[in-house]
């Protein structure tokens, strides 16, 4: 089973921000996350047309989106 715990790399180690539960020992994998949080869509093949339009469809999820009930699915 993968489980996914949010950290900081500090001055040569990683700083865990939460505990996992029920994993006593386990290999870790380390992935350095960019500070801004944006994706760059030109290498993912999406151009500024499809970027606006995607833009647009996925605007239409919004109200979804920010639910207080959909804040369960922040943790998978």
């Amino acid at each position: 089973m993968l489980k996914s715990v949010k950290g900081i790399y500090r001055d040569g180690q990683v700083v865990l921000l939460e505990t996992p539960a029920d994993v006593p020992e386990g290999k870790v994998i380390v992935t350095f996350l960019a500070e801004s949080g944006l994706v760059e869509l030109q290498s993912r093949g999406i151009d500024r047309q499809q970027a606006g339009d995607l833009r647009v469809r996925l605007s239409r999820f919004t109200e979804d989106w920010e639910q207080p009930e959909m804040d369960v699915y922040d943790d998978l």
